[in-house]
């Protein structure tokens, strides 16, 4: 019998919700027949079977959170066990166990695995180590020790309470002792209900009478992206209002604020950055990729739309429509849901003149435009009514100076006061 794990899915999460199963015990099924439908903070996903065999066990029910590396699901069968042999650490050729380590914790194709899970090591006095091996006591999740290594926290210390003892995000933020301060002043930290084994570090979970509703999937990343935000970021907001009275009619919102973010970027590069303050290392980034964040039933998806300075108005317009309707439909393919490197918010769509967005590192910068006015404004010696676009930039002022940011933002009102 083969254990299969959930693999990475391609977007450096810690952990999915199953959504749906395809299959039950005793079923036989094919390479690449879908097995279940996970979903992420980001997207739904169909996981397809590995290999072919014979279901004897399901790990997890649907509503169950299983931790990326976890075991998901137990196969018997030929197929399954020549896979796994062949992508053992000794077995088959070098070509092989190289093309299976490439292969692995994909979702479109054929995904190998085997028994061996990415383990960490701890070693006394020394750096930790990452081996695949069986007999090892740490098991973490990608993302959990990406946080680690951000916040200091020595995973040799830290409980896992995902499924198989993995350690998931919320045991690193839970240990790391984020929002302990806020507990102190009688604040709610996002995570205060985690069921770590290392809670005793963490606030106490609010005490409802019913018993309250548990975050999941793109509500509970919320939770976690803005906790990190608020705790690491130095957020910084400047306003000011664009001037639209020189737009015909029918021009393009959206478009248009993607076409003055890519000026902005170009008159001041710094906020077209990421920024790793742990290293404190900036990158500046040659291509704008704009995440746009899409309100869903669900929470918020932010889908990017790719190398908005060098494509057409029209281009610009069928991607932003594509995005938003697979965002509503959560079969945003995983390909645009990474690599950002600049963030637009247009919650003047629904309301709101100006608000604060936060800065989710490693980002340095956030644009949100609110609701279309006309507002009266003194022209030389007359009073006349123009339309106008509230604008509010949020920086992480560890990295960007005031300067910079200012003379983005008068870059973009440039932008969007033109008339074409």
């Amino acid at each position: 019998m083969t254990t299969f794990n959930l693999p990475d899915l391609g977007e450096g999460l810690a952990e999915a919700e199953i959504v749906r199963w395809h299959v039950k015990v005793g079923d036989t099924i094919a390479v690449d027949q879908p097995m279940l439908a996970v979903e992420t903070a980001k997207a739904v996903v169909e996981v397809p079977a590995p290999f072919a065999g014979v279901v004897k066990l399901l790990h997890g029910q649907p509503g169950d959170v299983i931790a990326t590396g976890a075991p998901l699901i137990e196969l018997e069968g030929s197929s399954a066990a020549q896979i796994a042999g062949a992508a053992g650490p000794h077995g088959g050729t070098a070509a092989g166990r190289s093309k299976a380590a490439a292969d692995s914790g994909t979702v479109v194709g054929n995904v190998p695995t085997s028994n061996d899970e990415l383990i960490e090591t701890a070693q006394a006095g020394g750096r930790a180590r990452y081996a695949a091996a069986p007999g090892g006591r740490l098991r973490a999740a990608p993302a959990a020790r990406a946080l680690a290594k951000k916040l200091g926290v020595d995973l040799a210390r830290v409980n896992g309470s995902g499924r198989g003892g993995v350690i998931v995000v919320d045991d690193v933020i839970a240990h790391s002792g984020i929002g302990t301060a806020a507990a102190r002043s009688g604040a709610t930290h996002p995570h205060a209900s985690t069921t770590s084994a290392t809670a005793q570090h963490a606030p106490s979970a609010p005490a409802f009478s019913d018993g309250g509703e548990k975050l999941r999937g793109l509500r509970r990343a919320m939770a976690q992206s803005m906790a990190l935000a608020r705790d690491t970021v130095a957020n910084c907001t400047i306003f000011d209002d664009a001037d639209l009275h020189a737009w015909r009619e029918g021009e393009d919102i959206t478009v248009r604020l993607l076409r003055a973010i890519a000026a902005g970027c170009q008159a001041e590069p710094a906020l077209n950055a990421l920024f790793d303050g742990n290293t404190q290392t900036r990158r500046l980034m040659p291509r704008v990729d704009v995440g746009m964040a899409v309100d869903t039933a669900e929470g918020l998806i932010v889908p990017a739309i790719r190398d908005v300075g060098s494509r057409t108005s029209a281009e610009l317009r069928q991607d932003v429509d594509r995005l938003k309707r697979a965002a509503r439909e959560r079969t945003v393919a995983p390909d645009d849901l990474r690599d950002i490197t600049f963030m637009l918010s247009n919650f003047g769509t629904i309301a709101g003149r100006y608000g604060t967005p936060l800065v989710v590192p490693p980002l340095v910068a956030i644009l949100g435009s609110g609701r279309l006015t006309r507002d009266v404004v003194a022209v030389k010696d007359r009073i006349e009514a123009h339309l106008r676009m509230p604008l509010s930039l949020t920086f992480d002022h560890r990295c960007v100076t005031g300067g910079e940011a200012a003379r983005f933002l008068a870059a973009v009102l440039r932008d969007l006061e033109k008339d074409h």
